[in-house]
Parts: structure tokens; C-alpha cells; sequence
């Protein structure tokens, strides 16, 4: 694998396609690659494509787009997590391959959605994306969006990852002497609901220890969107370890350290 911190920047939300399809060849290898999805916790994650004539499915903040992926999990312990790497594995397929995709938690006729995935009675519908090629420029509600939630705008690096405790903020040259420096950057540069950016990341000794920072409006009772933002997070690290030739173990491994307000204990990464 290229470096996959490259490949992570050049992503972004797109709500404005160009109007055409994208050819069922393309199609067909990005649901070869979608059956071929595993994630760190072993939890299935279904994947629908759904031509939006068909099923007479829309968004109100999505323009020009022809088909969208659906994706569904059954809820439980991490099941999150692991629906959030998953989708974002084939999200970043997708860009890849040259196409645009956005993340869509909310706006969208969701009993519509649900309906043309077949969902089960024991599934839920966190998100899904429209598929296509981006348009040569945005539509005016995409750029007051995008404007909105500060699209472009990230944390500084020592407000989101952190050595030892949540009281030292983690330079980006001592996580370059340590390593981790472009990892923690494709942590930073991954999309989030609302560009909330809920990740947190102590480095303790060889372990990355991964939080959420809960905010409110998140949690539904079935699903937590922020914890489907932790697991894009951990894709985005594992794939930039990866790419650097590492071998990251995932593991349980919370090391009681003191937290603030809000804040929850996710997983870790031996390092």
C-alpha cells in the first residue's frame, strides 16, 4: 500500500455529483471489495447499492447523485466501531477508484432507505452514502454546509492526542521520534458527524489508547454516531501503520488513567 496519509487528504465530503452513473464495471468491483471487508472485532456489516430511480430515494442536501451504499449492522458491543471501519474502508475504496462519497447520518427519508435495503428486524441503518463522480463545482448549499461545520478546519494535534495523560498534549515532533506522527494525522484529517472530531488518543509506553468525547445528540438508544466516528478513526490508523510497512494489534487494554468530563475508554493499539 501507497502511503495512505496521502490518499486520506485528498478525500473530502462531496453532496454535488455531475448527474451520470457510474459504470456498472466500477460498480461491480467496488461490490467485489465490499464482500471482502473484514474489521478488527469480527462483527458483520451488510453493504447496499441502491440505484436511487428505483427505489425513489433522494436527499435534500445531495445533488446530482444516481445511486447511494447503504450500510447495516445488527447493535451490540462495538458494533459501532466496527461499522464505522468498515464503511470507511469502502468509502476510501471508492475515492481510490476516483469517486466521490459523504457520509449521511441524518438527512435523508430513512424508513425509504431502510426499506430498499431489505432491512431485517434486527438490523439498524446508521449511515449511508450517495456514490458517483464530483462535480466540477459545488452547489451553493454544499459550500454554506461545508462552511457550517468548518469542513476544512481540524483541531491543533495536541488538542486530540495526548502522552502518558490527558494533562500532556502530544507535540507532532515527539509523535514523529515515536512513530505515530502521520498515523495521528490520518486520525485528524478523518471525517466526522458534524466535524465534531470525537477522538482522542493517550500514548502510554507502545500502546495508542483510543477515547470518544461524548457530546449530546449522538446516542439514540440503538447506535452511537460518535462511536461509529471512533471507528473510522481506527481505520485510518491501522491503514496508515500499514502503509508504513507496521503490524498494529488491537486489544483491549484500558489503563485507568483519569479522565475528564464526557469522556469514555474505547480500545488500544500495540504499537
Amino acid at each position: 500500500m501507497s502511503d495512505f496519509l496521502e490518499l486520506a487528504k485528498t478525500r473530502r465530503s462531496v453532496r454535488t455529483f455531475d448527474g451520470n452513473p457510474v459504470p456498472a464495471s466500477i460498480i461491480d468491483e467496488l461490490k467485489s471489495y465490499a464482500n471482502s471487508i473484514t474489521n478488527p472485532y469480527g462483527i458483520n456489516v451488510r453493504f447496499e447499492f441502491l440505484i436511487g430511480d428505483e427505489n425513489k430515494l433522494s436527499s435534500p442536501v445531495i445533488f446530482g447523485e444516481k445511486m447511494y451504499i447503504a450500510a447495516l449492522m445488527e447493535p451490540g458491543k462495538n458494533a459501532e466501531e466496527a461499522y464505522g471501519y468498515a464503511f470507511q474502508d469502502l468509502l476510501m475504496k471508492a475515492h481510490e477508484m476516483g469517486l466521490g462519497t459523504v457520509w449521511i447520518g441524518g438527512t435523508m427519508p430513512r424508513d425509504k432507505f431502510e426499506k430498499a435495503s431489505n432491512i431485517a428486524s434486527d438490523e439498524v441503518m446508521p449511515c449511508m452514502s450517495p456514490i458517483g463522480v464530483a462535480a466540477k463545482s459545488m452547489s451553493m448549499k454544499e459550500s454554506l454546509m461545508r462552511k457550517g461545520v468548518k469542513a476544512d478546519k481540524r483541531f491543533d494535534f495536541d488538542k486530540l492526542f495526548f502522552i502518558d495523560s490527558f494533562e500532556s498534549g502530544l507535540t507532532e515532533q515527539k509523535a514523529e521520534e515515536l512513530g505515530l506522527q502521520k498515523a495521528l494525522e490520518a486520525v485528524r484529517v478523518a471525517p466526522s458527524a458534524v466535524n465534531k472530531q470525537p477522538w482522542r488518543v493517550v500514548v502510554i509506553g507502545d500502546m495508542a489508547h483510543f477515547y470518544v468525547k461524548h457530546d449530546r445528540g449522538y446516542d439514540n438508544g440503538k447506535y452511537d454516531l460518535q462511536k461509529i466516528d471512533l471507528g473510522i478513526a481506527l481505520y485510518n490508523f491501522e491503514s496508515q501503520l500499514k502503509s508504513e510497512g507496521k503490524a498494529p494489534n488491537i486489544e483491549e487494554a484500558d489503563p485507568g488513567i483519569a479522565l475528564p468530563n464526557d469522556i469514555e475508554y474505547i480500545v488500544s493499539y500495540r504499537i
